[in-house]
C-alpha cells in the first residue's frame, strides 16, 4: 500500500512538471464545421445507471440547446471504439465530438500504449474531418496505471480540449453514483455541465 503511494505521488509530480514545462496546447479546429455533435464512448457515454433522458448526452443536449448523438456502448475499450470509428462518428460528418474512453482500457489492465495509440488515432481521424475533439480523461487514484499523464499528453500532442478528470468529485460518492462504476442523473449532470463549460468557448 505504501509503495503504491509513493508510486502514485511521483507519478503526480511528473505529470505537474509536465503541466509546467510544456507550453499551452495550441486547440486545433476551435471554429468548427456545422455537423452533427456527437458523444462518442462507452458506458460513461451510453448512460447506464441514468433514467431516461438523463445520460450525459441528453443533459449536454439541454445545455447547448442543439441535438446531440449518443453513440456511446458499454464494454468498449478504445479498440473496440477505433473499429466502429468510421460507422459512429466520421460517416455523420462531426462538427464536435466528445470523448469518454479508456474507462474499460484501465479496468480490464489492457496495454496502457495501446490504449492511447487508440485514442490518439481516434482524436486525430476525427479532426481530419474539421471537427473539434473534446475529452473527458479518467482518473482512479492508485489504481490510474498512469493513465492521467497519457490523456494529457495525447491531447497536447492533437490539440484536443481536455477535461482531465470527468469522474473528479463524482466517484466515490454514493449519492452521485449508482453503482461503483456509473454516475446516476445527478452524477450525469455534473458530467453534461463540464462538458459543456469546455466546449462553450467555442460553440
Amino acid at each position: 500500500m505504501k509503495k503504491a503511494v509513493i508510486i502514485t505521488a511521483g507519478a503526480g509530480l511528473l505529470i505537474a512538471a509536465y503541466l509546467i514545462l510544456w507550453p499551452e496546447p495550441r486547440i486545433r479546429n476551435t471554429d468548427p464545421p456545422e455537423g452533427a455533435i456527437i458523444c462518442f464512448g462507452d458506458s460513461l457515454t451510453f448512460g447506464t445507471g441514468s433514467s431516461p433522458g438523463m445520460d450525459y448526452p441528453s443533459q449536454l443536449s439541454r445545455l447547448i440547446g442543439m441535438p446531440v448523438l449518443n453513440a456511446g456502448r458499454p464494454g468498449d475499450m478504445t479498440g473496440d471504439a477505433l473499429e466502429r470509428l468510421e460507422r459512429d462518428v466520421l460517416s455523420l460528418s462531426p462538427g464536435i465530438v466528445f470523448i469518454t474512453l479508456g474507462g474499460n482500457d484501465l479496468k480490464n489492465r489492457g496495454s496502457r500504449r495501446e490504449a492511447f495509440d487508440n485514442l490518439k488515432k481516434i482524436i486525430e481521424r476525427i479532426q481530419d474531418k474539421g471537427a473539434l475533439v473534446v475529452v473527458g480523461g479518467i482518473d482512479v487514484p492508485l489504481f490510474d496505471r498512469g493513465f492521467p499523464g497519457e490523456y494529457v499528453r495525447v491531447c497536447r500532442e492533437t490539440g484536443a480540449v481536455l477535461i482531465p478528470d470527468i469522474y473528479d468529485g463524482i466517484l466515490g460518492r454514493g449519492e452521485l453514483m449508482s453503482d461503483p462504476i456509473h454516475p446516476n442523473d445527478r452524477g450525469y449532470q455534473i458530467i453534461a455541465e463540464r462538458f459543456y463549460a469546455a466546449v462553450k468557448p467555442y460553440l
